[in-house]
């Protein structure tokens, strides 16, 4: 089994490469930062500074790629450069060691080097001075800190931009994310409340006028047949009226999300009396004062629903639906006639007191609808605080 090692940046090699060209260059023109005469040059051959500036070159590939181990090398090629008559290349490329092993190292090392290379730049100018007690002795410090530390700094400041950059762009994104989101869910919600409303609004008069037209369709009486085609025909007028409504809110660009006519509790008397007109034996309890427009407009709704679903299920008798004010709620209730087993008679959807549970639930309140004593029995209670928000 092989280990594939990283394969070096393409302009790590180009730097190399550069490095030691111009190292050679100096090195033939004989341009080099110490003189023999020096006390630090202990090896006096002239081709001694070109082994440290080959393995210098030769570290330049792992900057990216092993940083460690390539600033390691380079300190010792280093050294050993310090005891020959040097090349001013070899220097310049442990500086880009030492930058490239702070800003492409792990984050514990990254924040080990400059630390590291602080502390021997304080060492190499403070123990010298001290020990020669002559402060030409903190110029080694100084170059320790230029060679070292300054170039390490300079890694941790770059590393600190990036990663802040990194950190920008990744909360950018989430915020992104985090907009699309709320915009699925607004448009979700916005199409659950149109669909509540366009059947709340239509189903109650196609309801009662699928019920009438099978009444003229079966009985063979024109006065019969001629009372039925008149509820027929209000219920298509004032269901036409109401797609209409809701039409013109769909394409209304003018910001008002408003319908122009909301229902309120007072349209509650011609609700009861359209119901009676389509069979039903309504009676009506309002007590009640002043309520918010989005419980005012869900009460509606749910007595609409109520009522559309005992034309369509309830046994023959009378149906209550009685409003009643305690305790910082509107009760709703709606009971109507109940036998089990009874065709509908008209379909339905299903959907109806899935509608109702939403509108009560949107409002914080409660709801529940099924069989009580021999009667249907239809109860929701809404809290009057106002809230926040669409809620119909």
């Amino acid at each position: 089994m092989t280990l594939a090692l990283p394969r070096p940046h393409r302009d790590d090699l180009r730097i190399a490469l550069g490095g030691l060209f111009g190292g050679m260059l100096l090195w033939l023109l004989g341009i080099h930062p110490r003189v023999p005469s020096d006390p630090l040059v202990l090896w006096h051959a002239p081709w001694a500074p070109l082994l440290p500036l080959v393995a210098m070159a030769a570290c330049e590939p792992l900057r990216r790629i092993r940083p460690r181990i390539g600033v390691a090398v380079g300190t010792l090629a280093l050294t050993l450069d310090t005891v020959t008559l040097g090349n001013v290349v070899t220097i310049v490329m442990y500086t880009d060691l030492m930058y490239a092993a702070v800003l492409y190292s792990s984050p514990a090392s990254a924040r080990r080097i400059p630390w590291t290379t602080g502390m021997l730049t304080v060492v190499g100018g403070v123990v010298p001075a001290a020990i020669w007690r002559d402060p030409q002795g903190l110029l080694i410090g100084v170059g320790i800190g230029v060679v070292a530390f300054a170039p390490a700094a300079t890694g941790w400041v770059v590393r600190n931009h990036r990663d802040a950059a990194e950190a920008a762009r990744l909360r950018a994104e989430q915020t992104a994310l985090l907009a699309e989101v709320d915009r699925t869910q607004a448009v979700m919600a916005e199409r659950a409340r149109m669909a509540r409303e366009l059947h709340d609004m239509v189903a109650n008069h196609l309801s009662a006028i699928a019920i009438h037209s099978t009444a003229a369709l079966s009985l063979d009486n024109p006065q019969t047949s001629r009372d039925a085609l008149s509820v027929i025909r209000q219920n298509s007028v004032d269901g036409l009226a109401e797609m209409r409504r809701l039409i013109g809110i769909l394409r209304d660009s003018s910001g008002d999300l408003e319908p122009a006519a909301t229902p309120t509790l007072d349209g509650l008397a011609a609700l009861v009396k359209g119901a009676c007109a389509n069979g039903l034996d309504v009676r009506l309890e309002a007590d009640h004062g002043r309520v918010p427009v989005p419980v005012e407009l869900a009460a509606y709704r749910i007595v609409q629903e109520s009522l559309t679903n005992a034309l369509k299920h309830a046994a023959p008798g009378p149906v209550l639906v009685r409003l009643r004010q305690a305790d910082g709620t509107l009760q709703v209730t709606v009971t109507s006639p109940y036998r089990p087993g009874d065709t509908p008679r008209a379909p339905g959807s299903g959907s109806g007191l899935t509608g109702m549970r939403e509108r009560a639930a949107l409002l914080g309140g409660g709801f529940t609808a099924a069989p009580e004593a021999g009667l249907w029995s239809v109860r929701a209670t809404l809290p009057l605080t106002e809230t926040e928000g669409d809620l119909s």
